[in-house]
């Protein structure tokens, strides 16, 4: 690149002498009017066009010109650089750069295998074969840059292949390489400063890609392994409580006995089933009828009355497991007098701006006015286990901060959970 502009510079110099010679000397000479008149313009071109060419390579045009180049590559690669440093999304990116840059070819290796290859060269240097420049494993042990000037430092072993220079910069993630990016060039006077800038600046911007895809693939699968775990912290006192309620209905009514046990064994295999996806309404309520079936033959049937207020329309709507049975069982728990029926009503409405709201109301005992602000800290209020926190926590991490858990209650006279979803909501018919 300088060379080739040190050559142009002296070019339009040349040319410039000479056309202005020929317009004081046609002049004076007595030559065409129209001839020396379209020298003169001639020469005016020419010195426009050296402005223009100052202008358009001097250092802050160069680096507005990169910086440009460098935001396309990293906002198109996003959606596959987000999936992981993986074959398919490597051979993406590498496309990428290719198309954006003056590169012959691009590269992105792991630690020790080449994931994607575009360009020339393509024929044999293909993807899923090992490293075999040793620059590029520098690279990976040092995580510093590698600038290759000949052939022979890229290491290929066909002899004819057209690619005599390279630039190799790792790729990190948690300030360890995990890879390399690598530019590939037809002749080593490409390998300049604005060069090297560049694929530095895109490396970097690759690794904050990859860091954020690391960070979200271990938020999902904490939340996961959470939920894994909550789900195995069955209530102790519900799990003796129903079982107790069997054995007892065993000698008073057998056939009663023999049905609860078969709906208790449903029930106790989909707490511990995986449930990592979000599950449709509908099903998050025969989960909350099963557990009703077993609080009633406990306490009595009609000591416990259940009431549904959810629009047809509204059981496709998706949403994470366990997230409403807690809130019933928080209000058998706490909201159940020594006599006379405890009343609870779970409803469901849409609100505006596409969000959705489900309550779960009691007329129970209701919470103390000192404990109420207290009932999302973690270990308050605990229905097979789950914290109202974790489901306040887990609505934010689906739908966003515009949702969670908010509870009101007035001690005597009961408690109202509700529950928002936000803008993110989804239903099963739209999957």
């Amino acid at each position: 690149m300088p060379h080739r502009k040190v050559l142009m510079d002296w070019s339009t110099m040349v040319a410039v002498l000479l056309l202005g010679a020929f317009v004081v000397g046609g002049s004076n000479a007595g030559a065409p009017g129209w001839l020396v008149s379209a020298a003169a313009v001639l020469l005016a071109a020419l010195a426009a066009a050296a402005v223009f060419s100052r202008m358009a390579t001097r250092p802050d045009h160069l680096r507005a010109v990169q910086s440009q180049q460098i935001l396309a590559i990293a906002n198109e690669s996003l959606a596959y650089m987000r999936r992981g440093l993986t074959p398919s999304t490597a051979q993406e990116v590498c496309r990428l750069a290719l198309r954006e840059t003056e590169a012959a070819a691009v590269a992105i290796t792991d630690r020790d295998t080449v994931l994607g290859f575009a360009g020339l060269g393509e024929d044999h240097h293909t993807a899923g074969g090992p490293i075999i420049t040793r620059a590029t494993h520098e690279a990976l042990e040092t995580g510093e840059h590698r600038v290759l000037a000949t052939k022979e430092e890229i290491g290929c072993p066909k002899r004819d292949c057209v690619l005599k220079a390279a630039i190799v910069v790792p790729l990190e993630t948690r300030g360890a390489p995990v890879g390399t990016l690598k530019f590939y060039y037809t002749t080593p006077r490409l390998l300049n400063e604005t060069q090297i800038a560049m694929v530095e600046g895109l490396a970097t911007l690759l690794s904050t890609q990859l860091e954020l895809s690391e960070l979200e693939r271990q938020t999902q699968l904490a939340c996961r392994m959470e939920l894994k775990a909550l789900q195995s912290q069955i209530n102790p006192h519900f799990l003796f409580n129903t079982i107790n309620t069997i054995a007892s209905l065993i000698r008073t009514d057998p056939p009663r006995a023999r049905e609860l046990l078969r709906e208790f064994a449903v029930f106790y295999r989909r707490t511990l089933e995986n449930s990592d996806e979000l599950i449709p309404l509908s099903q998050e309520l025969d989960y909350l009828r099963r557990y009703l079936a077993f609080e009633r033959a406990r306490f009595g049937e009609e000591r416990i009355r259940f009431r549904e207020d959810v629009p047809a329309d509204l059981t496709t709507l998706l949403l994470p497991a366990f997230v409403i049975q807690p809130l019933v069982e928080n209000a058998v728990q706490h909201g159940i007098r020594p006599s006379g029926p405890l009343n609870i009503t779970l409803a469901a409405r849409r609100e505006p701006g596409d969000r959705v709201c489900l309550t779960v109301s009691d007329d129970g005992r209701g919470i103390p006015a000192s404990d109420l602000p207290h009932v999302l800290d973690v270990g308050f209020g605990r229905g097979l286990g789950i914290a109202l926190k974790n489901v306040d926590d887990r609505l934010k991490g689906h739908f966003g901060p515009d949702s969670g858990i908010v509870v009101a209650s007035v001690e005597g006279h009961g408690t109202t959970v509700t529950l928002t979803l936000g803008t993110a909501i989804r239903t099963g018919a739209e999957l």
